[in-house]
């Protein structure tokens, strides 16, 4: 589980490796997250845009942004949490994710909250680089 805070929104994954899903003698590696979104503050905040970088084991970086989540731009109240899951995949055994989340505050200000980096790590990979 990774963990952080900003401007009072509280970020939880949870990544999980796919192994029925994957196929690493074709070099395909599949990761399922689960992403909490906690409002710790006291307005509400509504989830804009989303920009994942994904970097696999060679160091090569993709670039994901897009409109909300899973197809959602929830409005996440005081106290409230919103969850989704989603899925990545890599062409090595490991690898690694961070964001943003660009949000809007009740007042109308624009917030960018983090998302924490977590690791992506397989069976398959027999050292542990993250």
């Amino acid at each position: 589980m990774y963990r952080q805070t900003t401007h009072a929104i509280e970020i939880t994954v949870h990544p999980a490796f796919l192994d029925d899903h994957s196929q690493p003698e074709s070099g395909v590696y599949i990761w399922s997250y689960e992403v909490s979104i906690a409002n710790r503050g006291p307005v509400a905040v509504r989830l804009l845009r989303r920009h994942w970088r994904i970097t696999n084991a060679l160091g090569q970086t993709m670039e994901v942004k897009g409109d909300g989540v899973v197809g959602n731009q929830p409005l996440i109240q005081p106290g409230e949490t919103y969850s989704y899951s989603s899925f990545t995949n890599l062409p090595t055994a490991s690898g690694f994710m961070v964001g943003t989340y660009q949000m809007l505050v009740e007042n109308g200000e624009s917030i960018e909250v983090a998302i924490p980096a977590f690791s992506l790590d397989s069976p398959e990979q027999l050292t542990r680089p993250n």
